[in-house]
């Protein structure tokens, strides 16, 4: 994180990434890594920049959609490491799950652990950046209600991953659904994966909660 003096106080820099697949994608322009797409990134960006007027956010987006944890790993040194951002945040599995889900022959576990660990250890090695790692959800809708059988394994993966290696963990699908009591699940995200501009938004305000504190450890210089 840099500094800057503006007028009379001090502007603090931080540089924020979004990692992910199409979730974080949201068809941003992929030319710009600087524009945030549709989704949960642009209410995180917006909702950071109220929050936070002393701080001058470089916010970079670089999910790509339909990206599983194999690809985020292939692309670690010029998305992660080049990028060396104070704070990153990543949100992928879905798709480690849809993409094996016509013939039920799931992903090997272990290789999805692995994937996602090299990642992260080369986040801790060679980079300063704070970590929040997010829990990859399934919006209750009929046809994609089996994923649970290959989603529920990951998404312990990744809450064990998060116990060695992140700073902050969003639970997004168990907040997701406490959110859905009295209300329409599929409002959220009409096809159980990707979020309706409600819950785009739903998600960018959970994010500010949760990467709050890193936030403010940067700004502490911690």
């Amino acid at each position: 994180m840099d500094e800057k003096d503006k007028g009379d106080f001090t502007v603090m820099k931080l540089k924020l990434l979004f990692q992910g697949d199409s979730i974080t994608d949201a068809g941003r322009d992929r030319d710009d890594c600087h524009e945030m797409g549709y989704g949960y990134p642009k209410y995180a960006a917006m909702y950071l920049k109220e929050k936070y007027p002393q701080v001058e956010f470089e916010f970079v987006n670089l999910g790509i959609s339909g990206d599983q944890t194999k690809d985020l790993a292939a692309r670690v040194e010029e998305d992660f490491v080049a990028v060396q951002p104070d704070i990153v945040s990543i949100l992928v599995g879905i798709n480690d799950v849809w993409h094996y889900a016509e013939e039920r022959n799931w992903q090997d576990n272990g290789l999805f652990e692995a994937r996602y660990r090299k990642v992260l250890q080369a986040l801790k090695e060679r980079t300063h950046a704070k970590i929040m790692m997010m829990e990859p959800f399934l919006i209750p809708v009929e046809d994609k209600a089996f994923f649970r059988e290959d989603l529920g394994p990951k998404i312990e993966i990744i809450r064990r991953l998060a116990r060695e290696y992140a700073d902050v963990y969003l639970p997004t699908d168990g907040l997701l659904q406490a959110a859905f009591i009295g209300d329409e699940p599929a409002s959220f995200a009409a096809d159980g994966v990707h979020p309706t501009d409600k819950g785009s938004e739903f998600i960018g305000r959970l994010y500010v909660q949760y990467v709050s504190s890193l936030v403010e450890l940067v700004m502490a210089g911690m």
